[in-house]
């Protein structure tokens, strides 16, 4: 029987504590956590914080082995192929987690993006041994194909993986996506077993319902459970709907009579992202509203490799470099009438959720987590992705052009959409539910 007064000691990992969108959400769910009254503690490999309830996995020379020698193996598996190197992982080496303090105390272990030699398969099995409730967080679909984290228009990981586009020419019916998946596969029945015998689950979560979907349809997950909960937003420092208003009016003084676009991302040029989609878009505009065009003017941040990328945009363009912290995007994003993502695929684009805040209207295409952001019409735009690019671009035109025409009224429905579903206490209180749900006062037996 479940005590009323629930307060679970939470292991809560992810390789850094700050670096990485993963990073980020996962100090804020310990964070909320915290605040409803659990003892959750970050364990990461990469800690660039002073708060005292996020611990180091190990020494910085212990964690360099494992990295090193995973990357080395990988190396060697891709052909030498720089370009690919970081966007594998095996997970064929890591650290003792098993043996950390904060690990051994928890009720609950709740593991986010352990990658590049944090834990390895063998790791995980060791997790599973200790008989306690084990959380997973999707941030991406590793979880579910053999190496990559994002597959993109491959369906392999439907199939066991396999001839994996990311190696190259050193692809091949038996290549280190299909062994890794195998692998993968191997550990989680052990993790099936483990939950049948001992009543301690390994349970996923998908931080969007476009994430879950993949996972319950994938081969390797199969009948794991799968639960959506999005990630958690700093809403706390996020303007009020009366603030917002105010800024709107204000905004005249530093763009007067413009309808100002945002787009935004770590590295703008990133080939997920689909900037010459949203350089497209701005030529598709011009063909649909000449009027609108004229006194758009589309407001870039992020770094470029690229210092062309953004040439032939056919509107006013202010490119602003790199942007600092959530303050930094929310000074950009108040000063934008539609925040625009362009994205190929996105697990639960963060900039839209920052944008609603602000009283951005977001627009985007329906290519992973932004439905669970937007609802279509109300408040925000989805476009229709097609075979086609310049269809695309048109697409994501045309939603521009819908929320140029929208009025006033719908800022106060986007601040509230974004602290109904994505607050802090919010998430943190659906992390618990769950927690209670698959744990129990029991002490935890191993397996």
């Amino acid at each position: 029987m479940l005590i009323d007064n629930y307060r679970p000691k939470v292991a809560v990992i992810n390789r850094s504590d700050t670096t990485g969108g993963a990073a980020v959400v996962s100090l804020r769910l310990t964070e909320g956590l915290r605040t409803l009254g659990a003892d959750a503690r970050m364990v990461v490999v990469e800690k660039l914080t002073d708060r005292p309830y996020v611990e180091l996995a190990a020494s910085s020379r212990r964690t360099k082995l494992p990295f090193l020698t995973e990357r080395l193996r990988i190396f060697a598996a891709n052909g030498f192929n720089r370009k690919t190197l970081f966007k594998i992982d095996t997970a064929s080496d890591g650290l003792p987690l098993w043996r950390h303090p904060v690990v051994e105390g928890a009720d609950v272990i709740c593991l986010n993006w352990v990658n590049q030699g944090m834990l390895s398969l063998k790791g995980l099995r060791k997790l599973i041994e200790m008989g306690k409730p084990i959380v997973w967080v999707m941030h991406d679909m590793w979880n579910l194909t053999g190496v990559c984290h994002h597959a993109g228009d491959c369906d392999g990981y439907m199939a066991k993986c396999g001839l994996c586009p990311l190696l190259g020419k050193r692809k091949s019916p038996h290549d280190i996506s299909r062994k890794t998946f195998l692998r993968k596969k191997r550990v989680y029945d052990f993790a099936r077993e483990a939950a049948r015998a001992c009543n301690t689950p390994l349970t996923f979560v998908a931080v969007s319902n476009w994430v879950g979907e993949l996972a319950r349809k994938s081969p390797l997950l199969g009948d794991i459970p799968v639960v959506v909960i999005p990630n958690a937003f700093p809403t706390s420092i996020f303007p009020s709907p009366e603030q917002v208003a105010v800024w709107k009016k204000g905004k005249s003084h530093e763009y007067p009579g413009e309808f100002v676009i945002a787009m935004g991302a770590a590295r703008l040029d990133d080939p997920v992202k689909g900037l010459p989609l949203l350089v497209e878009s701005t030529r598709q505009l011009r063909a649909l509203d000449p009027e609108l065009a004229e006194r758009t003017r589309l407001v870039t941040f992020g770094n470029l490799r690229d210092s062309h990328a953004l040439d032939i945009v056919d509107v006013r363009h202010t490119h602003l470099g790199p942007v600092d912290g959530t303050q930094g995007v929310m000074e950009v994003l108040r000063g934008a009438d539609a925040v625009v993502s362009s994205s190929l695929y996105e697990t639960l684009p963060g900039t839209l959720v920052e944008g609603q805040a602000c009283g951005a209207i977001p627009v985007s295409f329906n290519r992973g987590g932004q439905a669970d952001i937007i609802d279509h019409l109300h408040s925000g735009y989805i476009a229709k992705m097609e075979e086609n690019d310049i269809l695309s671009a048109r697409n994501l035109a045309q939603g521009i052009i819908w929320a140029s025409r929208q009025g006033e009224e719908i800022i106060p429905r986007l601040a509230r959409n974004v602290a109904d579903r994505f607050s802090a206490e919010a998430v943190a209180t659906r992390y618990l539910d769950l927690f209670r749900s698959i744990s129990g006062e029991r002490e935890p037996q191993k397996f």
